[in-house]
């Protein structure tokens, strides 16, 4: 679903070679999440996926906040609306809210959030979508919705509880305690801290580019569906994964400049 209501863009996406930097746009709220939101995130989401020359995603958020969660006051006056992206079709696990989010866990490029301001509520759960998280040492993070009397439900469950002990993401879930970007990435919050994070960002992005675009696919998609399956399920897909990267064209070209000692030419992704 891509609906919009607004003509401001609410994401904007810049493609630079094989790096995507995809950002929140609503600076003057701190970018705060509304309903056009959600279906531009969505849309960014199929634009990067359909751009098989894209190889790293930099998610981050105009002005000097990453998100600050879900705009209340904005959502509320759309009640028909929050409805209709409430309710998940039988043909999909998610709904709107969750698929927003979901939609960056699933692209079969990884995803970096940038993070500095806050984190907070939808935010966290934004970030907790990306493969890797860097921030600010005074960046405020916090599932937020504890303060509301809510639970987290914008698909953020998942990674909290693969990335922290059970202790730990239920403390932040039922308190709704607020954190700085130094303890997030003390407890498996976040990826990195910095000053700058996005220097640590761009390094990280640099490193992915140099290597296949198949394999980077097929090894987010691997480890992502381990953390969820059975054994049987996670052998098999190793056996399946690996075959198809033994036929990949990009396996041969880094195989060819591994063996020439030469910078490797990398076609666009064809897995994913």
């Amino acid at each position: 679903m891509t609906e919009s209501r607004t003509d401001a863009p609410r994401v904007l996406v810049r493609v630079d070679g094989p790096v995507a930097r995809v950002s929140l746009n609503k600076p003057d709220k701190l970018n705060a999440v509304d309903l056009d939101m959600l279906a531009e995130l969505l849309a960014a989401a199929e634009r990067v996926r359909a751009d098989r020359s894209i190889r790293v995603v930099l998610l981050e958020g105009e002005g000097d906040s990453f998100c600050s969660g879900l705009d209340f006051a904005s959502a509320g006056r759309e009640k028909a609306r929050i409805v209709r992206y409430f309710v998940a079709p039988p043909w999909r696990r998610t709904n709107v809210f969750q698929q927003a989010l979901w939609a960056w866990r699933e692209l079969p490029v990884p995803v970096i959030a940038v993070t500095r301001g806050h984190v907070l509520g939808a935010g966290i759960q934004l970030a907790l979508a990306a493969d890797f998280r860097f921030t600010t040492p005074d960046c405020k993070w916090s599932v937020l919705e504890a303060k509301w009397g809510l639970v987290p439900d914008m698909s953020g469950t998942v990674p909290l509880v693969e990335l922290l002990g059970a202790d730990v993401a239920k403390r932040l879930v039922l308190t709704g305690e607020v954190v700085p970007g130094e303890h997030a990435a003390a407890i498996g919050l976040a990826t990195g801290v910095d000053a700058d994070p996005e220097k640590l960002a761009l390094e990280l992005a640099d490193a992915i580019v140099e290597r296949s675009p198949d394999s980077v696919a097929a090894g987010k998609k691997l480890l992502n569906k381990v953390r969820l399956g059975s054994l049987r399920s996670a052998f098999r897909r190793e056996r399946l994964y690996q075959l198809r990267m033994f036929r990949s064209p990009n396996t041969a070209a880094a195989r060819k400049a591994g063996t020439r000692g030469t910078p490797p030419e990398y076609g666009p992704r064809t897995f994913g």
